[in-house]
């Protein structure tokens, strides 16, 4: 994609290549068509809602969705957790809906409650258990948060158990990274994700979501599906099909964005803030 074509990607500077953490514009970022948050995780302490909630004041769009995990019910009932930012956050997003921006929250696992309000108004914000997207180019996309492709991926009760206390470590390191990092100014890096990305049964599982959220949207007959759930941010093109994953705000700080030429990107707004590579993948 030619970057300097494009006009969101003109409003961003690239990645840093200094060590020096650089100042962020100060005007806003992003006048878009639509942009897609999800796995937010409000009231978990591993929230980056400061990013988020700096990302909430530099954009303008007509439409934002909620794609699930929004508020973290499951870590609130363990231990409870609501900061300052936290709250700030949820009335960021209703500030933005009583302003005219068309806000619609699909709810997730960690927020499952909700769900059962599909189709009712939460103040100003529209839920929905699962949304339909037409892209400013034509493309049907169906929005989910994509916790129902577990049914796919086959773990032993063990193998959970591990995985969630496996992911409680990846959590504590990047905690601890992101503070030795900021002591000697080196911009934001999940070093989380890292690692799980190099984990061989945490690809497998990725690699299976990804393509079970594909096959259920092209046997509804959408062209290609708009998900979250599995904190690992991705766009591409995959068999005529898109597959567009939010990314989450606790690893990764990711957001996905339309412009209103149909152009889709994946922004991630840190410390640091640019536009992730695409994976322009095509395959048969």
């Amino acid at each position: 994609m030619n970057i300097a074509a494009n006009p969101l990607a003109a409003a961003l500077p690239q990645p840093p290549v200094t060590a020096d953490i650089p100042p962020k514009p100060t005007a806003s970022l992003i006048n878009a068509r639509t942009v897609w948050i999800s796995d937010i995780h409000l009231g978990f302490r591993d929230c980056k809602a400061d990013y988020l909630l700096d990302f909430l004041n530099r954009i303008h769009c007509d439409t934002l969705y909620l794609v699930g995990d929004i508020v973290d019910l499951w870590s609130l009932k363990r231990r409870f957790c609501w900061p300052a930012k936290h709250y700030q956050v949820m009335l960021k997003f209703y500030e933005l809906a009583a302003k005219g921006m068309r806000v619609v929250y699909v709810p997730g696992n960690h927020d499952d409650p909700m769900r059962h309000f599909s189709g009712e108004l939460f103040g100003p914000i529209e839920i929905a258990h699962e949304h339909e997207y037409v892209t400013a180019d034509g493309k049907r996309l169906l929005i989910m948060h994509g916790d129902a492709m577990d049914a796919y991926i086959n773990h032993s009760w063990l193998k959970r158990v591990v995985g969630d206390h496996g992911y409680e470590l990846l959590l504590f390191i990047n905690r601890w990274s992101d503070r030795l990092r900021k002591l000697v100014r080196r911009p934001y890096f999940s070093l989380a994700g890292l690692i799980k990305s190099n984990i061989k049964g945490a690809k497998a599982a990725i690699a299976t979501y990804e393509k079970e959220a594909l096959a259920e949207a092209k046997r509804r007959g959408y062209d290609g599906v708009v998900c979250g759930h599995i904190h690992y941010p991705a766009l591409r093109e995959e068999a005529g099909l898109r597959y567009a994953n939010c990314g989450d705000w606790i690893e990764n700080c990711t957001a996905l964005v339309e412009d209103h030429q149909g152009v889709m990107r994946l922004l991630h707004h840190s410390d640091t803030i640019y536009w992730q590579e695409l994976e322009q993948l095509q395959r048969a």
